[in-house]
């Protein structure tokens, strides 16, 4: 178990990705290889997760870490959420599992989700919008969400642009107005209860999520996918005050690193009483680590 105490921060977005790497068959690889030039990502293959928890246990980092099922919209594989959980208790010093499993599974997802939950440790889901195709807001999630609130889980959905898919002939058939922060507004508001982050500076969406989350007491917001450097001033503005309880240290690995993140962190405006938290305690706090 992650000891807080002596981690120096916890990233609340990474994600993990299949040991194999076989995807010759259903085009991951070559969205993965697009989406490291988009990012500039410092690799010519995605770490696995053993890779990944040497990576942050070197740097005295904690990781939520998570897989993305979107099978039934793009014809990737998922990586299975018992192997997720299985590799993460195996490196449970800095390795915090999360799960994913496409709410249009319906009834079986909500199934799925609470197994995975009772059995396997995991302690929130991400979701992807625009890469499962659904927006947050419609009902065939309901159950899913209703186990979530129900077990005390965590719901993080990405919010904004995309840089999966960026550049590709369609967008790779991705389309962003699924990813509008607006439409948790509404999964806020029916389900009270569940803890929601919403990943990302949302581009260009940005004063719509700000607002969700100022409104909501149950929605936070997660500062991955972006280096600090290119944060919006209205995000820096509210970091240092109405939401600075409610904004998570993110990296968006194996895309950003870890270092490179609070690297740029430090050179942005955040009020330095405020930067422990931001790091740190609201994710601690958020995930019930203290």
């Amino acid at each position: 178990m992650v000891d807080i105490s002596k981690v120096r921060a916890i990233d609340i977005h990474t994600h993990a990705e299949e040991p194999c790497g076989c995807h010759a068959d259903d085009g991951y690889d070559e969205l993965q290889s697009t989406m490291a030039g988009y990012f500039g990502a410092p690799w010519s293959h995605p770490p696995t997760i053993p890779q990944t928890a040497a990576h942050y246990r070197e740097q005295n980092i904690a990781a939520v870490i998570f897989p993305v099922d979107a099978e039934r919209e793009t014809g990737y594989r998922r990586y299975k959420n018992e192997e997720v959980a299985d590799l993460a208790a195996q490196n449970d010093d800095v390795l915090i599992p999360f799960a994913s499993i496409d709410p249009w599974k319906g009834k079986m997802a909500a199934r799925e989700a609470r197994r995975l939950i009772r059995d396997f440790g995991i302690k929130g889901f991400k979701f992807h919008p625009t890469m499962q195709g659904f927006y947050p807001n419609d009902r065939m999630a309901y159950d899913f969400y209703n186990v979530l609130e129900e077990e005390g889980a965590i719901a993080l959905f990405h919010t904004g642009q995309t840089g999966v898919g960026s550049g590709m002939p369609g967008g790779n058939g991705m389309r962003l107005k699924y990813s509008n922060p607006m439409h948790l507004d509404d999964v806020a508001v029916d389900f009270p209860d569940l803890k929601i982050i919403m990943a990302h500076p949302s581009f260009p969406w940005q004063e719509e999520a700000l607002s969700v989350a100022q409104h909501k007491p149950n929605v936070y917001i997660d500062l991955s996918g972006w280096s600090p450097k290119y944060f919006p001033e209205i995000l820096v503005r509210y970091c240092n005050s109405m939401l600075k309880k409610k904004v998570l240290f993110g990296s968006d690995w194996p895309m950003i690193t870890p270092e490179r993140w609070l690297s740029d962190f430090e050179k942005i405006k955040i009020k330095d009483e405020l930067r422990p938290d931001i790091i740190k305690n609201n994710a601690a706090r958020l995930l019930g680590l203290m």
